[in-house]
């Protein structure tokens, strides 16, 4: 049949092919909330300006009203054959309340609707998705809070570098969230202005009041071009460019994780809460929740990538690939959603294994550089030649197969004569990570004390 809402234009339907292609109510349905909000700001903005009756203004929102409950109670009935959120809403309005329905169109295209509403929902998703990484960096902060003094190996190439806290590495990833979550926050400022009444492209020759709207909807202004207006997808380019550096945080904690769980480190273990066991291997404990984690960047990554190319040959204004720009966002961000929520979880679920940890970040030579910091402050020897100094004893310490804590006064005064017992006071990793005072270093002090900023930062 034809669809009715096209108008006199068509005189028969489309081909069953054209439908499958054209109809995007199968997903942008959950667009319901954003669009009815946006048609009532619309007719309470026409009755004002005296385009519609208040009469009519009263019918469009209680006809409004009870279409959100039906489809809040899943009573609402989706046609394919209305292709959309808006005709599938607008059609039923005019079951509901008759010739009244026909005017909520008035000065407005789809064009601009569908900007205005998905507008709204990539803001309130931002908002969402701000409210769990807050969550997540309160859940590292609180962790780092406990383990300040929890020594662990820190690494650089995968190889044991110097000894660090658990709670610094932390602390870590706290910062990077705080980055993520302020690219968020611009990219809401940037896309908080409204498109509605911009109509198809042009305008339109209604006197209409767009600051009404706006205001009504939350947004700080109207936007002020209405080609771009009906042609910008920014805002999800900017949230999905977001999302997937964010993303990419996550999945790098995630491969931490799942290195840390194995049995060749055994730094953390994480319970069955958020771990599997295998259908032949009755011993394996998998950390599947940070490997989906690790997995997740490939979604959003894509879903960005997509909508680039969508985007990136389409002339001014609205084109029908546009209707592309929907699907891998909602998918992005429900990933992305989830991706937080299961690392929260991991997060406040993990237990570090202490005594692996300490093992671990006293091999390898990680106080070589506390050594040769020592010779620079204690013998002033230039950092060059400290350092080679240093490189000498580990290889001696390598060759006689101990670390450099179990070399003998004797043995690196063979190297430097002018070495003091006094050196072994340096060379313990607790030793290491307490002198490393210095702003935003790994001491335990310094731990404790920015963990107790962020708590406090986050819990205001």
């Amino acid at each position: 049949m034809t669809n009715k809402m096209w108008g006199g234009r068509f005189s028969s339907g489309p081909d069953a092919i054209m439908e499958e292609i054209n109809a995007s109510i199968g997903f942008d349905q959950r667009l319901f909330a954003q669009d009815i909000a946006g048609s009532k700001a619309h007719a309470a903005m026409l009755a004002k300006q005296g385009i519609i009756s208040k009469a009519d203004e009263k019918e469009i929102r209680k006809g409004l009203d009870a279409i959100e409950a039906e489809i809040t109670a899943g009573t609402f009935t989706f046609s394919r054959a209305l292709e959309d959120i808006h005709l599938n809403v607008e059609s039923r309005l005019k079951e509901l309340i008759g010739a009244a329905a026909g005017r909520l169109h008035t000065a407005r295209s789809r064009n601009d609707q569908v900007a205005v509403d998905f507008r709204l929902y990539v803001r309130d998703t931002v908002d969402h998705l701000d409210a769990q990484l807050k969550d997540l960096q309160l859940a590292l902060a609180e962790k780092a809070h406990v383990h300040a003094a929890t020594i662990m190996p820190g690494f650089t190439h995968l190889q044991v570098a110097q000894p660090i806290t658990f709670g610094h590495h932390c602390l870590a990833y706290v910062e990077m969230l705080a980055r993520d979550r302020s690219r968020l926050a611009d990219a809401r400022k940037r896309m908080n202005e409204s498109p509605l009444g911009s109509a198809a492209l042009a305008g339109t020759s209604f006197p209409i009041d767009r600051h009404d709207t706006a205001k009504a909807l939350g947004f700080d202004r109207p936007t002020r071009n209405s080609l771009d207006s009906v042609a910008d997808r920014d805002f999800v380019l900017e949230t999905l460019a977001a999302s997937a550096i964010c993303a990419t945080h996550l999945s790098r904690l995630a491969e931490e994780i799942v290195i840390w769980s194995t049995a060749q480190f055994r730094f953390v273990k994480l319970s069955d809460k958020f771990t599997t066991g295998s259908s032949i291997m009755p011993q394996k404990r998998n950390p599947d929740a940070a490997e989906l984690v690790r997995a997740k960047p490939g979604r959003i990554l894509g879903a960005l990538t997509a909508l680039l190319v969508v985007m990136k040959g389409l002339p001014l204004t609205y084109s029908k690939d546009m209707q592309e720009d929907k699907e891998p966002a909602f998918d992005a961000f429900d990933s992305l959603s989830l991706a937080i929520a299961a690392t929260t979880g991991m997060v406040k679920d993990i237990a570090p294994n202490e005594k692996e940890m300490r093992k671990a970040a006293a091999s390898g030579f990680s106080t070589a550089t506390d050594l040769a910091d020592w010779l620079v402050r204690t013998l002033k020897m230039p950092f060059r030649e400290a350092h080679h100094v240093t490189g000498s004893l580990v290889a001696l310490a390598e060759k006689k197969g101990v670390d450099l804590p179990e070399l003998t006064l004797a043995d690196m005064q063979t190297v430097e004569p002018r070495i003091i017992r006094d050196v072994f006071k340096v060379l313990t990793v607790e030793a290491s990570v307490a002198s490393r005072r210095s702003f935003g270093g790994t001491a335990p002090k310094n731990v404790k004390r920015e963990a107790a900023r962020w708590l406090k930062l986050l819990k205001a």
